[in-house]
């Protein structure tokens, strides 16, 4: 497969080429280069030229990168791959550091996309920087702004990234409750073994629609928008939706239910200290809201306790 593979390439590496010609990429150099998600054409002409160019190519998985590198039919002696991952980023970076005293060019890529993006890389380009060396970014792939392409997010399109959240039930409820008033897009990732969890988790933010992309850009490639309330149930009925890794896009919660931010905020506060009566009288007083929407609000909120 990779002798096919690193055959219908080979255009490719020689568009890569001509793409680059008269392009300055000098040593002393690290390049982070972003690497496809799924699918291997996603890899840029100027990656391809750079990864055949580098003096080393620092990765998070050697075995990894070796077998991606081979299906671009980039082979490389085993030396110059760099073993860099968020295990030895810390002491491996200073190895990078000493090559590019040197004069190298060297490639950083992590497993898949963007590094330092939820992965590793950002240690290294941070110790490269404070030794006084350049750090230069070759963009590409990343899971985060192709689900958000996708998604259809309407608004100012802005939103902020949650990556990860924790894995414990009471910290991820926590997590979770925090961002109700977030007025922006939320992107979260999540590991198959968790997402009917977070799916369940995700069920308080009622009819709020969430964008669930699943496998990007791979063979088996998914994206459903869906009320979060829905989700849980969608999953379900499909044990493939449950499959590969995902990216879940929870949208702008509507102007109409933005206005209650303060007021639900307030509710909170009040609620954990006063009886739910009381709290709803003063939460209303305060914020001049409808007292039966925050007493609606409240039962939801003291249910999930």
């Amino acid at each position: 497969m990779s002798a096919t593979v690193s055959a219908n390439f080979a255009p490719a590496r020689a568009a890569a080429e001509a793409a680059a010609v008269g392009q300055q990429h000098p040593g002393g150099v690290l390049y982070i280069v972003a690497t496809p998600i799924g699918n291997l054409a996603d890899i840029s002409l100027r990656a391809l030229h750079l990864l055949a160019q580098a003096d080393a190519v620092a990765c998070e998985d050697t075995r990894h990168t070796r077998s991606l590198l081979r299906a671009w039919g980039l082979e490389r002696p085993s030396p110059s791959l760099l073993a860099v991952h968020e295990h030895n980023e810390a002491e491996a970076a200073q190895a990078v550091v000493e090559r590019l005293r040197e004069g190298q060019r060297v490639a950083y890529v992590s497993d898949a996309g963007t590094p330092g993006i939820s992965d590793p890389g950002a240690r290294l380009a941070a110790a490269v920087r404070d030794a006084g060396l350049r750090v230069v970014p070759l963009p590409g792939a990343s899971s985060i702004t192709t689900a958000l392409s996708a998604a259809g997010v309407t608004g100012d399109g802005r939103f902020v990234f949650e990556g990860f959240l924790p894995t414990k039930p009471g910290e991820r409820a926590a997590a979770l409750q925090a961002l109700l008033t977030e007025p922006r897009a939320v992107v979260l990732l999540e590991a198959p073994h968790r997402i009917a969890a977070l799916a369940q988790a995700l069920q308080i933010f009622g009819a709020r629609p969430v964008t669930l992309a699943r496998e990007l850009t791979k063979q088996f490639e998914d994206i459903a928008t869906l009320p979060a309330q829905e989700l849980a149930a969608w999953l379900s009925a499909d044990p493939n939706r449950q499959r590969g890794e995902f990216v879940i896009v929870l949208h702008p919660a509507p102007q109409a239910e933005r206005a209650l931010d303060e007021p639900l905020r307030v509710l909170r506060l009040l609620l954990a200290e006063l009886p739910l009566k009381t709290a709803v009288r003063l939460a209303a007083e305060i914020t001049g809201a409808p007292r039966n929407t925050l007493y609606d609000a409240a039962l939801r909120l003291r249910a999930e306790c």
